[in-house]
């Protein structure tokens, strides 16, 4: 127990919130017209309680957690807690200072941004490896609960690896992806836990906490923190996140889906587009040119299998812009072996 109250007393120094705030008259736009029929003065009196208004008059609409990755005020948040062009973001720290952020980089895939604060000396939190996390590994979520309970501590273990949410699953955020990857724990998050630290007894970051399912109890994700450092690296190098890019749509393949297509092997990831314009190949995309075309069926990935729990996607997660990518494609019961180098996703 004194080993958790050490990890726990080192790590909040380095935990923030993320307050998203928008004025008074962005808001109004966003409010339905029909609420307010033909007002003579105007828009209504909104009732914006003290606390939620800071002193340049702008309002907070939503708050999340994150965490400083390095002493010049870079932080690691969740993409959905910033995800509002709209609206302006300002930092917390556990100090009690104020800053406005600064968005580096919003990951394309992931559910990761990255955030600066004009800020230098700060306390940080070491970062870890999610590729050497266990089932059973007792683990710590610290974040900003319910928006209201700064600095929030639960402990749990790890409960679940290589978890998969759909943009169709009831969770607590809104997502137009899936998810892959995430590690499932059953230490408590709550709705502004989002991008807070999932850490290891050896006081190390080992996730970014994401979502819950509505209704569950104890099943909590977080995104693995070792794609969040890939994004880091991108950034320092390239002044943004950089993720590769092969350009086929694709349906993994099962049992169920042989037996349903009529299709020769149990295994694999068939190129399929869908009505209207999401076509199977994306045009010019590296897939295109190097020929591959709506029908293939791609047995393989850099010599391994492709199959439900390790998609195109899970291998791609591991490859960086300009890599080559070796695809094994059957087409038309023929095997063929095709080398593609990725572009970047845009």
């Amino acid at each position: 127990m004194q080993k958790i109250t050490k990890i726990i007393k080192n790590s909040l120094p380095a935990i923030v919130s993320v307050v998203a705030t928008k004025s008074l008259r962005e808001l109004e736009k966003e409010l339905p017209a029909q609420l307010f029929p033909l007002m003579p003065f105007g828009m209504p009196d909104l009732n914006i309680p003290e606390d939620k208004m800071n002193m340049h008059g702008m309002i907070e609409v939503n708050s999340g957690s994150g965490f400083i990755t390095d002493p010049s005020g870079v932080i690691l948040t969740n993409k959905h807690v910033i995800v509002d062009p709209e609206a302006e973001y300002e930092v917390l720290t556990s100090s009690g200072k104020k800053y406005r952020a600064e968005i580096l980089a919003r990951d394309p895939i992931e559910d990761v941004a990255i955030l600066k604060i004009p800020a230098i000396k700060l306390p940080t939190l070491k970062l870890g490896n999610s590729e050497k996390i266990e089932l059973g590994d007792e683990v710590l979520a610290i974040g900003n609960a319910l928006g209201m309970f700064q600095n929030t501590v639960s402990k749990g273990i790890v409960s679940g690896l290589s978890r998969v949410i759909s943009p169709n699953e009831e969770n607590d955020e809104t997502y137009d992806q899936q998810l892959r990857g995430l590690i499932q724990t059953d230490a408590a998050i709550n709705p502004g836990n989002s991008g807070g630290p999932l850490i290891n007894l050896k006081g190390e970051v080992i996730g970014i906490n994401a979502a819950i399912i509505s209704g569950a109890q104890s099943i909590g994700f977080a995104i693995p923190i070792n794609s969040a450092k890939k994004d880091l690296d991108d950034v320092k190098k390239y002044g943004e996140v950089r993720r590769p890019f092969l350009g086929i749509r694709y349906v993994n393949i099962d049992k169920d889906l042989k037996e349903r297509m009529g299709l020769p092997v149990d295994y694999g990831a068939i190129a399929v587009g869908q009505k209207g314009s999401r076509e199977a190949i994306v045009k010019n995309s590296p897939a295109y040119k190097a020929g591959v075309v709506e029908g293939d069926i791609v047995l393989e990935c850099n010599g391994q299998r492709i199959t439900p729990t390790k998609t195109i996607q899970d291998f791609l997660e591991n490859m960086r812009v300009g890599e080559k990518i070796n695809l094994k494609i059957l087409r038309k019961n023929k095997e063929m072996n095709i080398s593609i180098e990725l572009s970047e996703r845009k």
